[in-house]
């Protein structure tokens, strides 16, 4: 659990609910995902501290550079392998986190911090391995492995098509809901239109829309499976994807959780054999639900910038990072040179 602020000393009884209040504000400051990583990462990093008889209070920068060292060489725990750049940098920022909350801010500037880090940049950083996106002719295969006539199947199907159709994340598409101010853990709502769907979204950022068309045909369009669910699972107000239970023909209260959208990519996939040319397990780690978000981009024909626009990019150039079958050679500077 991460830290709230301390309460002012000597505080009147009657301002307790405003601290109470002020505590969820600060979870809210972040996502659930965040604040889970974060909560683990003070973990390791208190673990680490103790088995070497420090506190990890207000920790001096040389001790959290000793630490960052232990983790890039393996040697922050007994038996395990070390840890990539970016899990370090991650634990790196939840240790400046909890330091900053409890009122002892961590200098990550400091030469102790910054040139060991700069240098396990340097030694160990590798290309980031993406996810393979999954284009129309895959989803359209993996459509055909769910069956249309069980609400799993129908739920599956248009998480499938809104999470491609949308560019969503995982997080994205189960944290939707069905009308605005439904619920206090809901990212997003959805609004159904003549011409599609409307889906406003809370990001990072702020607050987005995001406009999903209606398809060329029912059997692949977000939109109708959307009003399929909906209908067949009864859904007046709340959580939009939820738990199928009851042997499957039952709808429950509870939000889907976004781990969710993950198992079912990976599933369709293997039974779509999508990439069949691969070892199952390979194609497992190759796909993810960010494979849908990487498939439209790399798929959807239009002018870039209504690629980054539904995608909520604040550059181009993070949108190219998506696109991993386009463009590739469609400039070719060196005929350009005149070679």
């Amino acid at each position: 659990m991460l830290p709230a602020p301390p309460p002012a000393p000597g505080l009147p009884a009657h301002l307790q609910e405003l601290t109470d209040r002020a505590c969820t504000y600060v979870e809210a400051a972040s996502s659930a995902n965040t604040r889970k990583a974060y909560g683990s990462d003070w973990k390791h990093f208190a673990a680490w501290c103790r088995r070497q008889n420090l506190s990890p209070l207000a920790p001096a920068p040389h001790i959290v550079g000793l630490y960052i060292t232990a983790c890039a060489s393996g040697a922050a725990e007994r038996g395990m392998k070390p840890n990539s750049v970016s899990t370090i940098e991650r634990r790196l920022a939840a240790i400046g986190w909890n330091c900053t909350q409890r009122g002892t801010p961590l200098d990550r500037k400091d030469r102790a911090i910054a040139t060991v880090m700069a240098g396990i940049r340097n030694k160990h950083a590798a290309p980031p391995r993406q996810k393979e996106a999954i284009l129309p002719e895959d989803l359209i295969a993996m459509l055909e492995t769910l069956d249309r006539g069980t609400l799993r199947g129908i739920r599956d199907r248009a998480m499938l098509l809104i999470g491609f159709a949308g560019g969503l994340r995982r997080s994205e598409i189960t944290g939707l809901d069905l009308g605005r101010d439904q619920t206090e853990d809901g990212r997003g709502w959805i609004e159904i239109l003549d011409n599609g769907l409307l889906v406003t979204l809370r990001g990072k950022t702020g607050w987005r829309e995001v406009e999903v068309g209606r398809g060329s045909s029912d059997a692949t369009c977000p939109v109708a499976a959307a009003e399929t669910w909906i209908k067949f699972a009864r859904i007046a107000k709340g959580p939009l994807f939820r738990r199928v239970r009851g042997q499957g023909k039952d709808v429950g209260p509870d939000r889907l959780n976004d781990q969710e959208v993950a198992r079912l990519v990976k599933k369709t996939v293997l039974a779509a054999r999508i990439r069949g040319d691969l070892p199952e397990m390979e194609r497992g780690l190759k796909f993810s639900g960010h494979s849908l978000r990487a498939g439209l981009a790399s798929s959807a024909e239009v002018d870039e910038r209504h690629v980054q626009k539904q995608l909520g990019h604040a550059s181009a150039e993070m949108t190219r990072r998506y696109q991993r079958r386009r463009d590739r050679f469609r400039v070719n500077l060196t005929k350009a040179a005149g070679l």
